[in-house]
C-alpha cells in the first residue's frame, strides 16, 4: 500500500521494465543506447528514484515504442506537463491542490475506465455545481469563498473527461443512503438526482443503485475507486480516499479483491434500467 507518488513511480518503472523486456534488450543494453550506466535504469525499473519525462522519452524511443496513447500515459506519470501535446490544466492549481489529489487527477484523466463504489455522496464526476459547493463547504470547515470557489471549480473541470474523445467508461455503484442524504437542502438535492437521470442515460455511464433493501454488503468498509488503462493493465490501481489523503494499492492481488467487491455489488444493486427508475422515483418523492 502506497501513497500517490511512489505508486506511479513504481507502476511506470514496472512497465519500463516490460517494454524494455519485450525490445529484447538487457538493462545494460538499454542504459549503453541512451548513454547512462545501468544502475540508473535499474533503479528508475524498481521504482527507487524519480525519473524525468525527458528520460522517459529516451527510453521510449529506445525501445521502439510507438503508441501514442501509452507514450502519453507513462508521461503523464514522470509528471510531464505537456505530454503528446496535451495541457495538464490540474498544474495550475498546484498551490491549492495536495499532491495526492493531483495524482488523482492524473490518473482519472488518462484512464479508459473508472469503477467506483459510493456509500456516502454523489461522485465527483456527476455533482451538479451546487451539490459540490455545499459537499466542499461540509467537508472542509473553514474555507475562504476564494478557495471553495477554486476547489468546486476544479471538480467541475475534472468531469469533462467524460466529454472527452473518447470519453471515460464510467461505472459507478451508489448506495441508496447517497440519494436519501440532503445535501444542500430540497432545491440542491432534487437538482443534484435529475442530473444523475440526465447521466444515467448517457451510453459512457452505468449507475446501478445498492438499496437498503440489499441488507450489509461488502462494501460497508467504504468507498473506492478502480481506475483502468487500456495501453496496459499493469498501470490499473485502486484508491480508497481517507480525510487528509488517498491511498493507492497496486498489488495484482488488491486489484483482482477489489474486482471482485466491485462485480459482487453490481450483482447485488438494481439493474441500471431499474437503477434510473429508482433514482427518478427519488426525485419526485414517489
Amino acid at each position: 500500500m502506497q501513497h500517490g507518488p511512489a505508486v506511479r513511480r513504481r507502476k511506470l518503472g514496472a512497465e519500463l521494465r516490460t517494454l524494455r523486456t519485450s525490445a529484447g534488450l538487457t538493462s545494460g543494453e538499454a542504459a549503453r543506447l541512451v548513454g547512462w550506466h545501468q544502475s540508473k535504469v535499474s533503479r528508475i525499473e524498481t521504482g527507487t528514484s524519480g525519473v524525468k519525462p525527458a528520460d522517459v522519452r529516451l527510453l521510449l524511443d529506445a525501445y521502439g515504442v510507438a503508441d501514442s496513447q501509452l507514450r502519453e500515459l507513462l508521461l503523464v506519470l514522470a509528471g510531464s506537463d505537456e505530454s503528446g501535446g496535451r495541457h495538464h490544466w490540474w498544474h495550475a492549481y498546484r498551490g491549492v491542490l495536495p499532491p495526492t489529489y493531483r495524482d488523482f487527477i492524473s490518473l482519472e484523466s488518462q484512464a479508459s475506465a473508472m469503477r467506483t463504489l459510493e456509500t456516502t455522496v454523489v461522485p465527483g464526476l456527476l455533482q451538479t455545481p451546487e451539490y459540490a459547493r455545499a459537499v466542499t463547504k461540509a467537508a472542509v470547515e473553514g474555507l475562504s469563498e476564494d478557495r471553495l470557489d477554486t476547489l468546486v471549480e476544479v471538480r467541475l473541470a475534472r468531469q469533462d473527461v467524460l466529454r472527452a474523445d473518447p470519453p471515460l467508461e464510467l461505472s459507478a455503484v451508489l448506495d441508496e443512503a447517497v440519494l436519501r442524504r440532503e445535501v444542500g437542502g430540497p432545491g440542491v438535492m432534487a437538482r443534484q438526482l435529475e442530473r444523475l437521470v440526465e447521466a444515467a442515460r448517457l451510453p459512457q455511464v452505468r449507475l446501478q443503485v445498492l438499496p437498503f433493501a440489499a441488507g450489509a454488503h461488502i462494501g460497508v468498509t467504504g468507498p473506492f475507486v478502480i481506475f483502468s488503462f487500456s495501453s496496459t493493465s499493469d498501470l490499473d490501481v485502486v484508491v480508497l480516499d481517507h480525510l487528509t489523503s488517498s491511498l493507492y494499492l497496486e498489488r495484482k492481488e488488491d486489484l483482482r479483491v477489489y474486482t471482485e467487491a466491485f462485480n459482487a455489488l453490481r450483482t447485488h444493486a438494481l439493474s441500471p434500467e431499474d437503477s434510473l427508475d429508482f433514482i427518478a422515483g427519488t426525485a419526485t418523492g414517489a
